[in-house]
């Protein structure tokens, strides 16, 4: 069986991350010193998944980021509703947990 964390063929690495989640918070909209929007938001999944053939409950928050012209769309979203969220993972500001950086929703 391959190795999941071994590059590709073309010796490219995979970050990319889709996730079922409901939107538990927005801030407000914000823009980066070169003046692209950006919103930081809040996600919330629950789901049951197989690990080693045994079910298992996942309940998680998680910090998200949309850049660019995603965040027309992210700032029309009902707070509680819920969506597909694409995109990759990447570190927090301080280098203390993940980012959840959002590039297209489902």
């Amino acid at each position: 069986m391959p190795d999941a964390a071994a590059p590709s063929a073309d010796n490219q690495q995979i970050n990319r991350l889709v996730l079922t989640a409901q939107l538990i918070e927005r801030g407000a909209m914000r823009y980066t010193p070169a003046g692209v929007p950006a919103l930081d938001l809040r996600l919330q999944h629950e789901s049951t998944v197989s690990e080693d053939g045994q079910p298992r409950k996942v309940s998680m928050e998680i910090k998200a980021l949309g850049i660019g012209t995603i965040t027309q769309h992210l700032s029309g979203l009902a707070l509680g509703s819920e969506g597909t969220y694409a995109g990759f993972l990447g570190a927090t500001r301080n280098k203390r947990g993940l980012l959840f950086h959002i590039t297209a929703l489902g």
